[in-house]
């Protein structure tokens, strides 16, 4: 992550939201977030993919610290960008249709899951905010919740 991020600075961060964060990924999210990563890397490598490697990453950050994230709109933050305008628009359009949707619908899965136990509906949750976050990533950064809410208001 490169210093102007919003989440560069790890002090920001509840203590709640960092013990969700670390119980994630002892339960999985390290692997599922491994699994964006390597996707990331096979769109590079195949070439044409790589306008949507960075969307594979971003959800592969997002899959390893969900909680206390939030998407936001890059163009809240950093200002019109290719991935903001039209070929963004494009780019999500051909995400949806070649990954978005079974991507989406792998994370209702698992939330629906994890909801059957009061343990787990917290990560269910997870599951669901990532769910939306696959199916148009494209234009989109994360940032933590308070940064998100100052950027609306």
């Amino acid at each position: 992550m490169y210093p102007e991020h919003p989440l560069a600075d790890e002090r920001s961060i509840s203590p709640i939201a960092l013990i969700l964060n670390l119980l994630w990924l002892v339960l999985g999210g390290a692997v599922a977030a491994l699994g964006w990563f390597v996707a990331a890397l096979v769109m590079v490598v195949t070439i044409i993919g790589i306008p949507w490697a960075r969307a594979a990453f971003d959800n592969g950050v997002y899959t390893l610290w969900p909680f206390g994230t939030k998407p936001i709109g890059r163009e809240l933050l950093f200002g019109e960008e290719i991935g903001t305008g039209p070929l963004g628009l494009l780019g999500n359009v051909i995400w949806f249709l070649l990954a978005g949707w079974w991507l989406a619908l792998g994370h209702v899965f698992a939330a629906i899951a994890l909801a059957f136990t009061i343990i787990g509906l917290p990560f269910a949750w997870a599951h669901l905010k990532l769910a939306g976050f696959a199916l148009w990533p494209i234009g989109r950064t994360l940032a933590h919740s308070d940064l998100r809410r100052r950027a609306y208001y």
